[in-house]
């Protein structure tokens, strides 16, 4: 990985690219939508404070755990724009997403200790499949499809 000195405040898109491991792309995709911001030079070359290291690094992890970017550029919001982000900020921020984490753990959890039964029958039946309707109460009445007014009957 290449080293960018010290006193070095501001980074080209090649050197956060570099840096990041995000490709010059995806750094311009992710300004694109806000998540990170770049200044110009006079001859309209693009300047990323440092902080945007972090930044970057904060946008590809919690992509890697399936966070929507739109949610991703909300907590970014929140970020203070004077300083580089520390530990707490990122605590706090990641907190808020727990939850959703916890939830997806769970579903995850469920998949793989289904995932043979899934491939054994291949049916991915409605009456049956934990995977494909799960707590699915209606599949307790049979295979097939039920029409709201059936209910009134």
């Amino acid at each position: 990985m290449p080293q960018i000195s010290n006193n070095v405040q501001e980074l080209t898109v090649g050197q956060l690219s570099a840096r990041s491991g995000a490709a010059v792309s995806a750094l311009h995709f992710y300004e694109s939508k806000g998540l990170i911001t770049s200044r110009r030079t006079s001859g309209n070359q693009r300047r990323f404070d440092r902080d945007a290291l972090r930044r970057v690094a904060f946008i590809r992890a919690a992509q890697r755990v399936g966070i929507p970017l739109a949610t991703i550029r909300e907590a970014l919001a929140e970020l203070p724009d004077e300083r580089t982000p520390n530990r707490t900020d990122w605590a706090r921020l990641s907190e808020a997403w727990r939850g959703e984490l916890d939830a997806r753990i769970k579903q995850l959890g469920r998949l793989r200790d289904h995932l043979d039964d899934c491939i054994g029958c291949g049916c991915l039946s409605l009456e049956s499949c934990v995977l494909s309707n799960p707590d699915d109460r209606v599949g307790q009445l049979g295979s097939g499809s039920r029409l709201l007014v059936e209910r009134d009957r």
